[in-house]
């Protein structure tokens, strides 16, 4: 699903965002950006130790915040790691909303015209789909509304079945624009 927002373009597909052909790449992290398993490891496994090098020199990260490293021997320039929350800790859909904002900016600061996402938090941390999506495509819809917003934003999703969730999330926050 593709989706055109004043300036820039919305997709939602499948597949392994370290494929994805963009200039940054979200990663779901944890506060001490470890990186281990999931979406994390992939990232970990396929750019190698310089990025857990640069995570462990920057030391830490604050919930619905984010910080920028390089991203090793992976196509894209950067690693964003976005610090979601965990279910039943309160306010998820503001922490999650918080975390794209963080990208967001952190893309600006950098001149990121190409930025992808997966489902932050939809992992280990037990946060449902159907509020990641709604949380954070709202806050996307909101910066891209904006100026200083990249170019291209793709969530890249790891199953049919979230894919699913963020395309009827979508289609009900853009109905009727």
């Amino acid at each position: 699903m593709r989706v055109r927002i004043f300036e820039s373009e919305l997709e939602l597909v499948t597949g392994d965002i370290t494929e994805q052909d963009v200039e940054a790449i979200v990663n779901p992290a944890n506060r001490l950006l470890k990186l281990g398993a999931g979406v994390a490891g992939a990232i970990a496994r396929k750019g190698g130790p310089m990025i857990q090098r640069e995570c462990d020199a920057i030391g830490g990260c604050d919930v619905g915040s984010a910080v920028i490293t390089g991203s090793g021997e992976l196509p894209c320039r950067f690693v964003i790691h976005a610090v979601g929350p965990k279910m039943g800790e309160g306010e998820e859909d503001e922490k999650l909303a918080s975390c794209v904002d963080a990208v967001f900016d952190l893309c600006a600061k950098n001149s990121i015209q190409t930025v992808a996402f997966p489902a932050v938090s939809t992992g280990v941390y037990g946060v449902p789909a159907d509020l990641c999506a709604n949380a954070m495509l709202s806050a996307t819809i909101r910066r891209l509304k904006g100026e200083g917003a990249p170019g291209r934003v793709i969530y890249c999703l790891f199953d049919l079945a979230t894919l699913t969730e963020f395309e009827t999330a979508l289609g009900e926050l853009w109905k009727g624009r």
